[in-house]
C-alpha cells in the first residue's frame, strides 16, 4: 500500500527465521548483478561522533532483486562498556517503481548475518574446498555469525577461539559449540587461532589506528583469511605475504585509504563481483595463500532485506504504519 510502511523491530526481523544459507544465495545474487555492472551503489558517506565510531548511510539499488533502499547504521566501540551494542541503526526499502517507502525495520541483525554470509561467498570461491580448521580472531556477534557461514560450506573438524576477553571467549566456545555441533575450543594467543587454520576470521572493532597482533609467518600456505575489521587484526608485513589480496568493492575501498585506513594494505586486485561472474581468477593453487577484505556494502543489506519483508508479510510479522 501506497499510504502505509511496515515497521519491524529487532524481534520482528529475527522471528522471521531467514537461514544463512538462503542469505548466502541472495548475496550471490546480488554479487552476480554488481559484477555484470547492474548495481548502483555510492560510495559510503558518513559522520564520526567519536574516535572509532561511525555512523554511515548506505544506499543501493539491485535491479535483478527489486530491491531499492538505505541504511543508516552506526558503529561505537566504546557501546561495550555501556551495555550497548556495537552496531545498530534503522534499514529503509523504498517501490523501485515509484519511489514510495515501503519497511522500515531495525538493521541490527541484518548487519550482523549478511557479514557472515559475504565471508562465506569469498570462502566459497577462495577458499580451498577440504578446508577443515577454523581460527575466529574476537567471539563477539561477527565471530558468531562469520562462523556460522563457514560450517554451512565446509565440514569444520575443529574451530579455535580467541578473544581478548577470556569469558566472551568462553560463553562462544559453549554456545557455538552446542549450536552448531562443532568442536570448537578456546586458545589464549591470536598465534594459536592462526597457525593452524585453514579459514581465518578477524573480527574485533574497526580501528583508524589499530596495533596489528598478526604478524608475517603465522598464515600457512593453502589457507583463507576474512577480514572483518579492516586491517586491524593484520600486519603489513603479514598482508604482504597473501598471494592474492581481494575485496568487495574497489571504490569503497580506495575512499576508505582516502580517509587514512589500509595504509600498508596491499591494493586489491579483484572484487567479490568479479569473482563470482568469473571475470578475475579465483583460487588458482593449493597452497596460495588469499585473504578477502569485506568492507560491508549497502548491496549486502538490499539484497537480504526484501526477502525478510516478503516473508514478514505471509507471516503476517511486523506493524503496518500510516504514511
Amino acid at each position: 500500500m501506497s499510504d502505509s510502511l511496515l515497521y519491524m523491530s529487532r524481534a520482528d526481523v529475527e522471528s522471521v527465521g531467514l537461514d544463512m544459507g538462503a542469505v548466502i544465495d541472495l548475496l550471490e545474487q546480488a554479487f552476480v548483478e554488481k559484477g555484470q555492472g547492474k548495481v548502483e551503489m555510492p560510495p559510503k558517506p558518513g559522520i564520526h561522533t567519536r574516535p572509532d565510531a561511525f555512523i554511515h548511510a548506505m544506499p543501493a539499488y539491485i535491479p535483478a532483486l527489486e530491491s531499492a533502499g538505505i541504511k543508516w547504521v552506526s558503529g561505537y566501540p566504546a557501546n561495550q562498556a555501556r551495555g550497548l551494542p556495537y552496531i545498530s541503526g534503522l534499514l529503509i526499502l523504498n517501490d523501485p517503481e515509484t519511489g514510495m517507502p515501503t519497511a522500515v525495520m531495525d538493521c541490527t541483525w541484518i548487519t550482523a548475518v549478511r557479514t557472515g554470509g559475504a565471508t562465506g561467498l569469498a570462502a566459497k570461491y577462495l577458499a580451498r574446498p577440504d578446508s577443515d580448521t577454523a581460527g575466529i580472531l574476537a567471539c563477539g556477534v561477527q565471530g558468531r555469525t562469520n562462523l556460522e557461514a563457514l560450517a554451512h560450506l565446509f565440514s569444520l573438524r575443529r574451530v579455535h577461539a580467541y578473544d581478548i576477553f577470556a569469558t566472551a571467549r568462553d560463553r562462544f566456545v559453549e554456545e557455538m559449540t552446542e549450536r552448531l555441533d562443532l568442536d570448537v575450543v578456546p586458545v589464549d594467543t591470536p598465534r594459536e587461532a592462526v597457525v593452524d587454520s585453514d579459514l581465518i576470521v578477524t573480527s574485533g572493532p574497526i580501528l583508524h589506528h589499530p596495533a596489528p597482533t598478526i604478524p608475517a609467518g603465522w598464515v600457512r600456505p593453502g589457507s583463507f583469511a576474512s577480514a572483518v575489521d579492516f586491517d586491524s587484526y593484520w600486519t603489513g608485513e603479514a598482508l604482504a605475504e597473501f598471494d592474492a589480496v581481494t575485496t568487495d568493492d574497489h571504490e569503497q575501498f580506495a575512499y576508505y585509504r582516502e580517509q587514512g585506513y589500509f595504509q600498508t594494505t596491499p591494493t586489491p586486485t579483484a572484487d567479490l563481483g568479479e569473482i563470482v561472474t568469473g571475470a578475475r581468477p579465483r583460487r588458482e593453487r593449493d597452497n596460495d595463500r588469499i585473504i578477502a577484505i569485506n568492507l560491508g556494502l549497502a548491496l549486502d543489506d538490499m539484497a537480504v532485506a526484501p526477502e525478510i519483508v516478503r516473508r514478514a508479510r505471509e507471516a503476517e510479522i511486523g506493524t503496518q504504519l500510516p504514511l
